[in-house]
């Protein structure tokens, strides 16, 4: 995984599909079995991630992957 920043406050992440799927399913497993420690709010914003991810990995499916170059 690679980190930088893209802008102030925007970081950019490279990562391999699997790591990005591993954070991902992490993220569900807190939003859905809903800890009393975590405030209101921040399983909110975890809950709109989580969806506008939903959306754009449907968005993804329907464009061909890039081509492989290595």
């Amino acid at each position: 995984m690679q980190l930088e920043w893209a802008r102030p406050g925007v970081v950019r992440a490279t990562a391999h599909a699997f790591e990005f799927a591993a954070l991902v399913a992490a993220a569900r497993f807190v939003a859905e079995s809903t800890p009393s420690e975590i405030p209101g709010e921040a399983l909110d914003e975890l809950r709109r991630i989580l969806d506008e991810y939903d959306a754009q990995t449907a968005r993804l499916r329907e464009k061909a992957p890039p081509a492989d170059v290595g």
